[in-house]
């Protein structure tokens, strides 16, 4: 007898060929028939007029540190990711030498948003080597989750406060073996950074900011010799387009690590097409010279909002922070200031400012969240509206709005890119196989942004939206292709032998809620959420995670640990 048949579904089985009718059964966490199935089952379940899929492979997330205290890995679970990839962009919670905790608690709230009392409270920190922390998930998960081993740890590990410099020989090589004790453990590979904008909780440079061309080839050459491993590396070329160095250093770092090499995040804007023209040669010289370079691109566009109050996107303008971080009085009296004012502005629309100059149309800018009585009138409102009636810039007017409320009020950005030309172009890309759908930061910035709901968008969008791809085309992508880049083992399709991570459809109803706010983290802190529409069922390794969009609070998921749940993908 099965444990489950799904009678009657349209089976989108991820390999991007069309859709049939057919049954799906699954025994012992395995799918062993997909058609015409007569065997019986301990649980049927009707599939008409649903959709049947893989499970969704998010690449790139940071719950690290969350799933110690919500293993389902919510939003996620709820919108069909049934695979996550952590530990990226250089920053994991091991190894861990005594005495860091402090320390590392303090960068991943710096650098990726997660609020400093929920990783003190919901993490118990006591473990040192890599191989540790993997045991403390072992199961314990609601989704399948493999990690990266990260280098900024690796050099705290290893170098201790002395991270500001480069690398002796005897400490890269005792870099070197501890990453081999990682990947030995089940490390899916290496990742790293050395991206301006990320700093630890005293605002220096993280550790790997400082690692030179060597310590970075030699870490990757370690990744060579391990089965199922992989790399992901951040540079400023990320944000602000790819210097020739930077090409050539991600090439080698492919090519050396003999693995795939992606990156975080592609952003496609029709106003000026070149220049994620121009970041995708990275791709096109790695494959001229021995490596494969793949970029993550979003194809939703990603809510996320600012505050002049906390750290996010807007104190990275040029000279900002500077002003932004002083004393609440001081910085107000700054903010009072026409010529700070001006140069703020000036400072934003410069060649300085990179990417983030897509910030800056101010009358865009909606207010959400005010916190000083008084100043609830502003909430909804656009900037562009409050600077017109007051007879002032956009600028001025955003100023006086986040003077009023002390700096605290919440921002939200209209996003410059969604026009038609920009959708077309994001379309064509993504159906060249030029880059990978990824970059949902899942479980990092929580209050600030929230890309998790991608997969069930991006459907609602195919189906009943601009429909750029057909749901086939959109499936494959979500699924297949990056379960194939990473190496997952029978993972990413409807088909017999494979894991049942399967997700159940309806394709009249299924999207994403808009996101709100929730005070559900350790010690009461308040993330970013969306509920699922359309979403029936999600099955991990054949149990059902999710029901009608909710969890059932099962945590049948397995640590995806490399050799064991991947195999090796060459460049």
């Amino acid at each position: 007898m099965l444990d489950i048949v799904i009678r009657n579904a349209t089976v989108i089985d991820g390999t991007g060929a069309p859709g049939r009718i057919a049954d799906v059964g699954v025994r012992d966490g395995r799918i062993v028939a997909v058609g015409e199935v007569s065997e019986a089952a301990g649980e049927e379940i009707d599939g008409t007029g649903l959709l049947c899929t893989p499970g969704f492979v998010d690449p790139h997330t940071h719950y690290d540190a969350q799933l110690h205290w919500d293993p389902a890995a919510s939003p996620s679970n709820i919108h069909g990711v049934t695979s996550i990839i952590g530990g990226n962009c250089g920053f994991t919670l091991a190894p861990l030498a005594d005495g860091d905790a402090s320390w590392l608690q303090e960068m991943m709230a710096q650098v990726e948003g997660m609020p400093l009392d929920a990783l003190r409270d919901g993490v118990d920190w006591r473990w040192h080597t890599f191989a540790e922390y993997l045991d403390t998930l072992e199961g314990n998960l609601g989704v399948n989750a493999g990690f990266l081993v990260g280098h900024c740890a690796l050099r705290r590990f290893v170098m201790g406060a002395e991270g500001a410099r480069e690398a002796t020989d005897e400490e890269l090589a005792a870099m070197v073996a501890e990453l081999r004790l990682g990947l030995d453990a089940g490390g899916l590979g290496f990742s790293s950074t050395q991206s301006y904008t990320h700093s630890d909780g005293d605002k220096l440079p993280v550790p790997s900011r400082n690692a030179s061309r060597s310590e970075m080839l030699a870490l990757c050459a370690e990744v060579a010799e391990h089965e199922g491993t992989t790399l992901e590396f951040i540079t400023d070329g990320c944000l602000n387009g790819f210097t020739d160095d930077e090409i050539d250093l991600l090439t080698e770092m492919s090519r050396v690590g003999q693995r795939p090499l992606n990156w975080n995040v592609l952003t496609v804007d029709s106003r000026d097409p070149e220049a994620y023209r121009h970041q995708l040669e990275a791709s096109d010289h790695a494959a001229a010279n021995g490596g494969r370079v793949v970029a993550l691109t979003m194809p939703v566009l990603v809510p996320m909002n600012m505050s002049f109050g906390s750290h996010c996107a807007l104190h990275l303008m040029p000279g900002w922070a500077a002003i932004l971080k002083q004393p609440l009085e001081d910085a107000k009296a700054a903010l009072r200031n026409p010529e700070v004012r001006r140069t703020m502005d000036e400072a934003a629309r410069s060649e300085e400012a990179g990417i983030f100059r897509r910030l800056t149309d101010w009358d865009l800018y909606r207010v959400g969240d005010t916190f000083t009585p008084g100043t609830e009138h502003h909430q909804g409102r656009m900037i562009g509206d409050i600077a017109q009636e007051r007879g002032l810039s956009a600028f001025d007017a955003l100023v006086e709005v986040v003077l009023e409320d002390d700096l605290r009020t919440i921002l939200w950005p209209t996003p410059p890119e969604d026009d038609d030309e920009s959708w077309a172009m994001r379309a064509e890309l993504w159906r060249s196989g030029q880059a990978m759908l990824g970059g949902s930061d899942a479980g990092a910035h929580l209050d600030r942004m929230l890309g998790s709901t991608y997969p069930t968008q991006l459907l609602g969008d195919c189906l009943r939206g601009r429909k750029l791809l057909s749901v086939e085309e959109a499936v494959h992508l979500l699924s297949d292709q990056p379960a194939r880049l990473f190496g997952l083992r029978d993972r990413g399709r409807v088909a017999e032998g494979w894991w049942a991570d399967l997700v159940l459809l309806d394709p009249a109803e299924v999207g994403s809620g808009p996101p709100r706010t929730v005070h559900d983290l350790p010690a009461g802190g308040a993330r970013l959420f969306a509920d699922s529409y359309g979403v029936r069922r999600v099955l991990v390794n054949g149990e059902t995670t999710v029901l009608d969009g909710q969890p059932t609070g099962a945590l049948p998921g397995i640590l995806l640990r490399s050799g064991r749940d991947t195999e090796t993908v060459l460049p």
